[in-house]
Parts: structure tokens; C-alpha cells; sequence
């Protein structure tokens, strides 16, 4: 029996194309001034790779928000959609990166605690990442699910009512969380696996 060959696309660097596991799909994520850089930018490009539309959502006034790499600023990125004109019924899934400036004034604005309330609300991922769960505190969505992050927040959680993890990535439900930057390629497959089932 003659099998027909099968055509894989090829870029030119040798590798397959992407398999576009997300086409078609809206990520949202939040972040202000003082995001862990590393934490907004390769899940953006990673989801994006997968073919997701990914829109950076902020309260900050200005067009760009600055990151915070290492010890000191790192690199602006745009803001794509200002969080007073955001809808998180527009979106399939939440991305929170951390950093230690960033959650902490989210976590204090009302309008990006409500945003976050209404994605997981409808069932929606919400993944979050390093210091990013300090969100679901203030979100009421940490209670009671199973969850990690940078361990200087695991009493936090706990306080909160969480069940705290040391690994790479917790998937309880539709909430995604992870420890630190080295966790960013399972964080970001986790979140492509919950869009993608």
C-alpha cells in the first residue's frame, strides 16, 4: 500500500510551523507601571506564537507601562486598551504577571480587582504568575483553591484561605498560577491547554 507524503510547512530556521492552538482566541493581560518584565513579555510572545490576539490592559494614564527588570527599569510596553474602556466579556483568558510594584497597586484599584472578578466570573482562565496570586487575595478567588507563587506570598495565601504548592505550575479549575520566571514556558502551556481543550 503506497502512503501519500505528508507536506509540513518549514520556516526557515528548520523548524515546524506552529500548530496555532489558539487562533482566534482574545488574552487580556493586566499590568501597570513595575511588571516583571520577563513575566509580561515572553507569555505575550509565547500565547501570540500560538496564534492569540494579546492585549495589554492598564489603569495607567500614559500610552506605555514601564517593567522592572533585575534592579532596576527594564523596557516600556505598550498599552493597548485603557482598563476604563476594557470588557472582560471581549476576552477568553486573564494573564496577571508579577513583579512586586505592579500587583501591589492593582490590588488597590478597584476597577482592575473587578475586571479580574468578572473573567473568572464567567469561568474564564485567569493565570497568575510570581507575585501576581497577591491579586486573587484581593480578587476573593484564592479561598479554598490549590495555588503557588514567589514564596515570600505563601502566607499571604494561606491567610487567605489558599492551599499552597511549591511547583512549577498549580492548575486548580480555571486558575492558573506559577512561582517565578524560570516557570514561564509550563505557565504559558497551561494557559494554552485551558483555551485550547
Amino acid at each position: 500500500m503506497r502512503v501519500a507524503a505528508r507536506w509540513v510547512p518549514i520556516l526557515t530556521n528548520g523548524s515546524a510551523l506552529m500548530a496555532q492552538r489558539l487562533k482566534g482566541r482574545q488574552i487580556a493581560i493586566l499590568a501597570t507601571h513595575g511588571f516583571e518584565q520577563s513575566e509580561l513579555i515572553e507569555p505575550k510572545r509565547l500565547l501570540e506564537a500560538e496564534g492569540a490576539r494579546v492585549s495589554v490592559i492598564s489603569p495607567a494614564k500614559e500610552a506605555t507601562i514601564k517593567g522592572w527588570k533585575e534592579k532596576d527599569w527594564g523596557e516600556a510596553v505598550a498599552v493597548d486598551i485603557p482598563l476604563s474602556e476594557a470588557d472582560a466579556a471581549g476576552f477568553d483568558a486573564l494573564v496577571l504577571p508579577g513583579g512586586v510594584i505592579n500587583p501591589d497597586t492593582l490590588r488597590t484599584d478597584q476597577a482592575a480587582v473587578d475586571f479580574i472578578r468578572d473573567v473568572a466570573a464567567a469561568g474564564k482562565p485567569v493565570a497568575a504568575i510570581c507575585h501576581g496570586p497577591w491579586l486573587l487575595i484581593n480578587s476573593d478567588l484564592a479561598n479554598g483553591r490549590e495555588v503557588t507563587s514567589w514564596p515570600s506570598l505563601q502566607q499571604d495565601l494561606l491567610n487567605a484561605g489558599a492551599r499552597w504548592q511549591d511547583a512549577e505550575v498549580v492548575v486548580d479549575g480555571n486558575l492558573i498560577t506559577s512561582r517565578k520566571p524560570d516557570d514561564i514556558p509550563a505557565f504559558s502551556e497551561a494557559v494554552v491547554r485551558a483555551l485550547a481543550a
